[in-house]
């Protein structure tokens, strides 16, 4: 007998469906349920990709012990944090509090008034390896709750008045000092060994490797690409079908946990063509090219988005799907290739993962491409791990980034189409009544979206305009900024992360850098291109005041805020503007416009003329003959007419 989930779109809640524990959603029968019986509430936050949210699931979910104790005491809440990422902050905030660490599941008692006074993550169902067994907690909760319930609100008030505190923003701009310590920070924590910072488990942190690339010199740049051929030559990269995983466990980037996330690999594919761009080399513009064809093969949706997640299981075992011996090898390709393919991607007897297996990784001469394709497909009739196939706006947005970004860069026209296929599709079924949707799955979309969904989409359609130049991205883009200036807003600076809700007892502002960038660094990038193209004041005020409520976290850790410390930098000294005027159709406008492209700093902006002349960005630059406008903050060049003489300002 399935439970309240079963009319749910997400995968996630929709694989605890049939759980004997009575599910509820996070919605208003089951907050008026926990207010009315005067119960707590314990809510679980897990995602579909989550190895530990699966085994939880078996050992405790599906315990008839554990079933009976929740549904007889307790309101439990299943909620999936990709749906509801404001829920997820905000408790994972509360269960750090308490236990001193976060992660997925978690697992957090609420009051009625949706106040969190324990919390924690994975339990086993009975006590193990000093870890309380979850059944047992749950007694102890209850009798508390029971017998102690004047201290558990007590607990409860406190810990809701650290959740709702807040530093003031700064009266101005910081200064860019801010931006030389985030840099300092990471020369200090970059392990020269094997790329990237600080110790295992290492994340691939895409926003941390921009801001090097852009701001830090000859040796940020080392560092960023030395930490980019460690990842590419490691395991965390699929070097059969493409992509990332989310992180490695391992100091060398050998072993990863295997989910692949599209946020990841979306931002992954931005900074190796940033790599490219910067270095010419052809190999950064080759693995980008390999993750867009992993998307557009493996994670594309026959409407047109991309989906969220694939699993790191699949058969019950983590990494089964992707791991090899030498036996495999020789019966995909024979002995002979298949040696070869041992000898490329380190597949030895011993192995380097569990049961003498072999997560593949750059380690001898490189496999052809007929053998690489044809290992895959041998690879490729394996159980599959399972896919997350619901929609997410932000997600999609910095994949919308990451395929105009390469249609500009590397001049694919597959790329071109696959951005515009994806801009339609979130125009088409995410956007209501002038309001963004978060999430879509089937034809069913829901869930008022968040600022980072407004900032990543708003930043996607810019990035797409660039590419092909319909005006109609600019202007939907700028109906994102106004919704960002009007939804979202503190009057005392920054942004919150929702919109006001009458289900979220606290309001958060979204300012420390994740996987994504934080929603206030996506949100201020989005408004400071608004700015340049539309001029509209209360863009760059939004832009700066989200700069200044970061100040506090910049200042404290730059390194946690290395997106919003790239933004403070523009600001402080801004890219460079081309405008190109001319017939799109007259090779001289194109020779302009090309020599504008390869110059670009991933920074600049560059726009054609003809496209969208009532743009206030042209306003008074239309020409009789193709020429280029060139200005940087308020100071413009002469125009230029040959592509021998456009130099852009560095």
């Amino acid at each position: 007998m399935p439970n309240r989930l079963a009319d749910a779109t997400s995968p996630y809640l929709l694989q605890h469906a049939h759980n004997p524990v009575d599910w509820h959603p996070w919605d208003d029968e089951a907050l008026a349920l926990a207010r009315r019986e005067d119960r707590p509430i314990f809510l679980s936050i897990g995602y579909s990709a989550c190895h530990w949210c699966h085994v939880m699931e078996r050992e405790s979910f599906e315990d008839p012990d554990v079933a009976a104790e929740l549904n007889a005491h307790f309101v439990p809440i299943k909620v999936d944090r990709e749906e509801r990422p404001d829920l997820d902050d905000l408790f994972m905030g509360a269960v750090q509090a308490i236990s001193g660490r976060g992660g997925w599941p978690m697992s957090v008692w609420l009051t009625p008034d949706l106040r969190p006074f324990y919390g924690g993550t994975y339990y086993p169902p009975r006590a193990r390896q000093g870890m309380p067994g979850f059944l047992d907690l749950l007694r102890r909760i209850r009798s508390a709750w029971a017998g102690q319930r004047e201290a558990l609100e007590s607990d409860a008030g406190q810990l809701a008045a650290l959740l709702a505190r807040e530093v003031p923003s700064a009266p101005a701009l910081p200064g860019p000092e801010v931006v030389r310590e985030a840099l300092a920070w990471h020369a200090q924590a970059y392990d020269h060994r094997w790329g990237g910072f600080g110790a295992a488990p290492k994340f691939p942190q895409p926003a941390n490797l921009e801001l090097l690339l852009r701001r830090g010199g000859e040796d940020g740049r080392r560092m960023a690409l030395a930490t980019l051929d460690a990842m590419d030559r490691g395991g965390i990269r699929d070097h059969l079908g493409g992509g990332f995983a989310r992180y490695s466990v391992d100091a060398r980037w050998a072993v990863p946990h295997f989910e692949k996330m599209l946020y990841d690999n979306a931002q992954l594919a931005s900074v190796h063509l940033e790599a490219h761009r910067l270095t010419g080399e052809p190999r950064y513009a080759d693995v980008a090219v390999e993750i867009l064809d992993y998307l557009l093969r493996d994670m594309r949706d026959p409407a047109g988005a991309f989906h969220a997640s694939e699993d790191a299981d699949s058969e019950g075992h983590e990494g089964r799907f992707y791991v090899f011996t030498p036996a495999d090898a020789e019966a995909a390709l024979g002995p002979e290739d298949g040696a070869r393919a041992c000898a490329a991607y380190g597949i030895t007897p011993e192995g380097n993962f569990e049961a003498g297996a072999t997560v593949l990784h750059l380690a001898g001469p490189a496999l052809a491409e007929d053998l690489r394709l044809r290992l895959r497909a041998w690879r490729d009739r394996r159980v599959r791990p399972g896919r997350d196939d619901k929609i997410v706006a932000s997600w999609n947005g910095l994949a919308l980034s990451a395929f105009a970004q390469a249609a500009r860069t590397l001049g694919r026209e597959a790329h071109l189409r696959a951005a515009q296929d994806l801009a339609r599709f979130l125009r088409r079924e995410l956007w209501r009544d002038g309001l963004l949707l978060r999430t879509w799955r089937g034809g069913r979309a829901h869930t008022p979206a968040f600022l980072e969904d407004y900032g990543a989409v708003a930043c996607g359609l810019l990035d797409l305009y660039q590419a092909d130049f319909d005006p109609a991205w600019a202007r939907w883009a700028r109906e994102l900024g106004e919704g960002i200036l009007a939804a979202f807003q503190d009057p005392a600076g920054g942004f919150f992360a929702s919109p006001a809700r009458h289900d979220l007892p606290i309001r958060q502002k979204p300012l420390h850098d994740g996987a994504m960038p934080s929603g206030n660094a996506l949100a201020a990038r989005a408004l400071r291109n608004l700015h340049r193209l539309f001029g509209h004041g209360p863009f760059l005020e939004g832009a700066e005041g989200a700069v200044r409520a970061a100040a506090p976290w910049l200042e404290r850790s730059p390194a946690g805020a290395a997106a919003m410390a790239e933004v403070l930098a523009s600001l402080r000294a801004p890219d460079p503007e081309v405008a190109i005027a001319g017939d799109p159709a007259d090779p001289r406008t194109r020779a302009l416009l090309a020599e504008a492209r390869r110059q670009a700093a991933p920074g600049a902006l560059v726009t054609l003329v003809e496209a969208d002349p009532g743009l206030p960005l042209h306003a008074g630059r239309r020409s009789p003959e193709p020429c280029a406008f060139v200005c940087r903050g308020q100071a413009c060049l002469a125009p230029v007419k040959k592509p021998d003489d456009l130099v852009l300002p560095s």
